[in-house]
Parts: C-alpha cells; structure tokens; sequence
C-alpha cells in the first residue's frame, strides 16, 4: 500500500517501506566494508607513503588536496544523477557505487608500486574519485531501502562496518609487518603493499555481496514520475545542486558549522598522528629508520579506535532514540575532544590505547548520527543530491584545512606534530558546542507519524 501526496519535483513522497531483519540490514551495509578499508589505507598509509618518498610535514595537508576537491565536485553530482536514475535491470544507486568501488580495486593495487612523489599524488587523486563515487549512493541507498523506524539502525550500521574496514586495514599494516620484509626501489615496505593487496580484493567483492543480496525498491508510480521530470545530464544536475542549496533546510545549514570543526580536526589527527607517535613515543622524526616503527604502530593504535566504533555503533541506535541524536553527538565530541589532548602527550605506546577510546566513539557518531538527524529533514526525492551536500560540508573544511594548515603548523603550533594532535582535540570541542545551537527534527517512527509532522522533519 503507498500513501502519497500530489506530485512535485521535490516532495516527501511517503511509502510503506518493508521492514529488514538485522542480517539484511547487516548485508545491505557490507559493501560499506570494503569502501572503508580503502579509506582506511588513506588514513594509515598515504601519508607515511608521501613521508618514505621525501615529503616534508608541512607539505602534507596541500598533498591530501585530493580528497576534499574530488569529495567537493564528484559526490554531490553523483547524488543528483543517482536521484534521476532508474533502471530495472541495475536499480537506482547500484550502478555509481560498482563503479566506485572497480576504480578503488584498480587504485589499491597500483599505489604502493608508486616511485616518484607525483605518482602517489596522481593516484590519490584517482583513488578518491573512486571513493568518493561509490560512498555517496550508499547513503541514500539506506534512506531508499528502509522505513523510517529503522533508518537509525541503518546508518550506525554503516558506522560499525566503517570502523570494521578501517580496523582491517590498520592492524594489517602491523600484521604484515611482521610477516613480510624488504622494501621497493623506491623505499616502500612490502608489508605495506600486503595491505592495499587485501584492500584491492576487499573493496570489490564486498561491495559485490551487498549488491547481490539487497535488491532495490523498484519506485512508485508517483515516484517514477518524478524522476522522469528531472530531465537533463550534468548540466540539469549542476543547476539542481544549485537549487538544493539555496532551498537548504534552516537546521541543516547549522550543521555546516559542525562539520567545520569536526572534519578539520579529523584531517588534522590523520595527517599527524604518525609523525606525533614518532616524536613522542619514539623520538624520531620521518627521515630516521624507526620511523616505520611509528607507522606500524599508528596503525595498531587506529585499527583500536576503529575497533572501538564498531563496538559502540549499534548501542549508539537506542541511546540517540532515547537521548536524542543531538546531545549523543554532543557527548562523542566531548568524548573526543579529551582523548585527543590527552593521547598528544602521551609517551608510553601502551597508554595511547586509553586516550584513543574517545575517537572511537566519536567516529561511531561523526559516520551515523548527524545522518539520522538529516534525513528527517529533507524530501525523499531529493535524498541523493542532499546527501552529496552533505558531503559538501565535510570536504570544505577538509580543502580549507590543506590551504591553511601548513601555515599555522609552522607559525602557530611551532611546526610540533603533537600541538597538531592537540589542536585537533580543542576543534573537535568547538563542534560539540556548535551542536547546542541546532534543533533536533522529531522521531519518525512510521508512516502515519511521517503523515503527521511537521513539514520541517520530513
């Protein structure tokens, strides 16, 4: 049975989705797995790959420049074309994110055979294309496929299988340490090519799985014809991002302010951390050979943290139900906020798996609850384009951080990868205190309730 109200180009039309079984949900999110290792190596490796080839610290942010610029233009194209696309044999998103996700395959596999600098950067840019091109369908795969009683449980689901990836990928580096010696022509562990191998099969065949296993909702007639209306290609798709803009719920442009903080602080830990454990756990610096032992043990300490996110990911689904998403993300910031300051000036290895803890609850949230929030507050024909400006406001503060934080590393923070760590720490608690600011939409529970809210939460 489907409920709807007079077609427009961009309306909530309102549908008794079917509700899943955990292992459905479970299933339809592994994809996510594969997607995540591949950002993982980004988090973990690239840059200690950048360091091997002879970067210099205060080159890193301008060298990560590709993963907000390619973030910034690809994923809310790619959402505004997922939005207008159906087709009864491939579904609606299916096809952006296999793409996606053969482009990562093919980018894993080559990085580390890297020998020149401006080839690792050539195939980050490449490789974040990929990412970028697969991630955002998934997330307005979930608002398509679920009812609204359960689109909590899908995103944190999405948040366990992103610390799940990231895990795998960061405690790989340790374990193939340990197993695998030698290093290419160009200065580059073998170990560290086992782990974008694992990666280059792990992003494809996950992905592979969920799209095997969940098939999409076929749209409604009232639906169809709305995607039929949005005729056009790139150029329509440009100017219809345009349009989501500037018709951008009030609540949701608050948000903007949070992710701010909060991406510029993320950018700023994976950037540093390696050279930080370095400095002050190892007391070396990039250009010394124990510096692989910092890289190798940064992934340990990152693979906890992941850990950690998959382990507080579904208790997080019924405390933002009962607390509300916004004072839970609150408190995962706070949480953050003093780990990070805390784990800056720790120097035994051992003790900075407390500290860490506060990050991994934090990444549990940053990655699922803000989206239980947003979907609430955008139309169900728009969800794709929106979820791409949502990605927006992630890599805008990711691109202003490569700009300028080269700068205030070397003339603020004394050019001390720790005061980098701990600068992170203070933004992430800036981002909590701009989350008081914003009013949480109701609670959708089912169709009657989505019936009888305001036109604000829908």
């Amino acid at each position: 049975m489907t409920t709807t109200r007079t077609p427009m180009p961009h309306i909530t039309i309102v549908r008794q989705k079917p509700l899943m079984t955990m292992r459905q949900i479970l299933l339809m999110n592994f994809g996510f797995f594969g997607i995540q290792y591949s950002f993982g190596m980004q988090q973990t490796a690239v840059n200690p790959i950048y360091n091997f080839l002879g970067a210099s610290p205060e080159e890193l942010p301008l060298l990560n420049l590709a993963g907000p610029i390619t973030g910034l233009v690809i994923q809310p194209i790619i959402g505004a074309l997922s939005d207008r696309t159906w087709s009864p044999r491939w579904g609606r998103r299916k096809p952006y994110f296999i793409v996606g996700a053969i482009g990562c395959s093919i980018c894993l596999f080559l990085f580390p055979f890297v020998a020149a600098l401006w080839m690792a950067v050539l195939l980050l840019w490449l490789l974040d294309a990929s990412n970028n091109t697969a991630m955002e369908p998934y997330r307005a795969f979930i608002a398509d496929r679920l009812p609204p009683s359960q689109l909590a449980k899908g995103f944190l689901a999405q948040s366990f299988f992103t610390g799940f990836g990231i895990t795998l990928a960061n405690v790989s580096l340790f374990g193939f340490q340990s197993l695998i010696s030698g290093a290419t022509s160009a200065g580059i562990p073998y170990w560290v090519v086992g782990s974008f191998m694992l990666g280059s099969v792990c992003s494809i065949t996950t992905v592979l799985v969920s799209v095997l296993t969940t098939p999409e909702l076929p749209p409604s007639d009232e639906e169809l014809a709305v995607i039929r209306a949005k005729r056009g290609g790139l150029g329509s798709a440009i100017r219809e991002i345009w349009d989501a803009i500037v018709e951008m719920p009030g609540e949701l442009r608050k948000l903007a302010l949070v992710y701010l903080f909060q991406w510029y602080a993320m950018f700023c830990y994976w950037q540093f951390v390696s050279l930080s454990i370095a400095e002050s756990v190892y007391g070396v610096t990039a250009a010394d050979p124990g510096y692989a032992d910092a890289v190798s043990w940064t992934g340990l300490v990152n693979g906890w943290y992941n850990i950690v996110t998959f382990c507080v990911a579904f208790p997080l689904v019924s405390l933002a139900r009962r607390r509300g998403a916004k004072w839970v993300h609150i408190l995962c910031l706070m949480c953050a906020a003093v780990g990070l300051i805390i784990f800056a000036n720790v120097t035994n290895p051992y003790l900075l798996f407390v500290p860490i803890i506060g990050l991994g609850i934090a990444w549990a949230s940053i990655m699922g609850v803000p989206y239980i929030m947003a979907v609430r507050m955008i139309p169900s024909t728009r969800y794709g384009v929106y979820m791409g400006i949502i990605n927006m406001m992630i890599v805008v503060p990711m691109l202003i951080q490569t700009v300028t934080f080269g700068r205030i590393f070397e003339s603020v923070l004394g050019g001390d990868p720790t005061n980098a760590i701990m600068f992170a720490g203070f933004l992430l608690a800036a981002a909590a205190v701009a989350m008081t600011w914003i009013k949480e939409p109701p609670f959708v529970r089912d169709v009657d309730d989505l019936l009888q809210a305001p036109a604000g939460a829908h």
